[in-house]
């Protein structure tokens, strides 16, 4: 098997080897831990159908935010909108269309700035900005689901367009960074059939997908693993029969030339008298 210290062979073994090591200690785990969070979201959501809503500071104290075992539960608040402090975040996508999400900051009785996601508008243009109707003024009392900031991958700043300011991700921090107030950690999204809300958001997990859709992803990986070691095994060993073969084949070559007597030997040249000898037949005479 001297044949595998080769470079061709050494960086195929590489390539197959890291692959399946990839399979089996990235991929495959990732998407079994985003089953396992979209299982953990799932079994929140239902729960919290099963749980009253509570007043917001009996789960978050003030200033500490959303946390994440809390995500999903229903509480309710009372205080005044602030809609000089809102936000859209576009680039989402309701039923196929494309949409815009509406956050407006809530000042509580107790003096918090809370984000409020109304809901989204759909939009016919892409990123042209809907008319949709304000936020009420006065006082509401307003029942939703508590809601961890979202993250912008690329860290996209908030920008100014159409008169709305405009962001990336369902972020109060962003929002807060963009108006100068300071927003609890965390947003409230809003229930349908309350003071403010447009289209209501689907309650939904967020990473999305069916039921062990990534369970099944990470089965996938796992096979294709097996599937690269069983590959790299079968090529070496069909190197081997194939180097094999041609050494048989050339030792039946060789037997069949030597029972032939075909050892293609060139044969012996005849033997020239020495210059000092006189050839016999000049000796004796020719017959």
């Amino acid at each position: 098997m001297r044949f595998l210290l080769r470079p061709g062979w050494l960086a195929f073994v590489a390539v197959v080897i890291g692959f399946a090591v990839a399979c089996y200690t990235l991929l495959a785990p990732w998407q079994f831990g985003r089953e396992a969070q979209r299982d953990a979201e799932q079994q929140a959501i239902d729960a919290s159908y099963r749980t009253p809503p509570v007043p917001l500071a009996d789960l978050v104290a003030s200033g500490t935010g959303v946390r994440p075992d809390v995500e999903w539960r229903q509480v309710t608040v009372t205080g005044t909108y602030v809609p000089e402090a809102e936000g859209l975040v576009r680039l989402r996508v309701v039923d196929g269309k494309p949409a815009f999400e509406v956050l407006t900051p809530l000042r509580t009785e107790d003096g918090r700035l809370v984000a409020v996601d109304r809901g989204y508008v759909i939009t016919t243009g892409g990123v042209t900005v809907p008319s949709f109707a304000p936020a009420p003024p006065g006082t509401v009392t307003l029942t939703g689901r508590l809601r961890l900031d979202e993250t912008d991958p690329q860290n996209r700043p908030v920008q100014i367009d159409s008169g709305h300011r405009q962001l990336y991700a369902a972020d109060s921090r962003a929002l807060g960074a963009a108006t100068g107030l300071t927003l609890e950690p965390g947003y409230l999204q809003l229930s349908a059939g309350q003071p403010g809300v447009l289209g209501p958001l689907a309650v939904a997990e967020s990473t999305g997908g069916a039921p062990f859709t990534n369970f099944s992803y990470a089965l996938q990986w796992l096979t294709f693993g097996a599937i690269a070691i069983f590959a790299l095994g079968y090529f070496i060993r069909l190197e081997i029969l194939q180097r094999r073969g041609r050494d048989r084949r050339g030792e039946r070559t060789a037997l069949r030339q030597a029972l032939a007597g075909d050892d293609d030997d060139p044969p012996p040249a005849p033997e020239r008298p020495a210059p000092d000898e006189t050839p016999l037949a000049d000796r004796y005479g020719r017959n």
